[in-house]
């Protein structure tokens, strides 16, 4: 019998603003947006019978992600902050951290989001 794979997901929400100068409409002016950021991780069960622990999740999250862009201008983080570009970011920013990354969600707004899987190499 094969074990099931065992996915992990914290999410977690903040306030920021941005402004994509180069978009011929509305988002060209400073907006803001209450973003929404679901983090799932993913891996075999400890000896306790977790494959991260929530609050250890929440941490790295938390110190490298949300408390950093919570309130922000996102332009003062990244130069063209599009939902695209700021999910990669945190990617990068939480695999350095060394979380086992099996899917990030960035939503914009409650309709509109993007989503990140690790490429995979045959």
């Amino acid at each position: 019998m094969v074990a099931p794979r065992t996915r992990v997901t914290c999410s977690f929400t903040f306030e920021a603003a941005h402004r994509l100068p180069w978009h011929p409409g509305r988002c060209r002016n400073l907006h803001g947006h209450s973003y929404r950021l679901d983090v799932s991780v993913e891996g075999a069960l400890d000896d306790r019978g977790v494959v991260v622990d929530f609050d250890d999740l929440a941490a790295a999250v938390r110190t490298g992600v949300v408390d950093r862009w919570d309130h922000a201008d996102l332009n003062e983080i990244l130069d063209n902050p599009t939902a695209e570009l700021l999910a990669h970011r945190a990617w990068e920013v939480l695999t350095e951290a060394g979380l086992p990354l099996a899917a990030l969600r960035l939503w914009e707004t409650s309709e509109c989001w993007v989503d990140l899987a690790p490429d995979v190499v045959d």
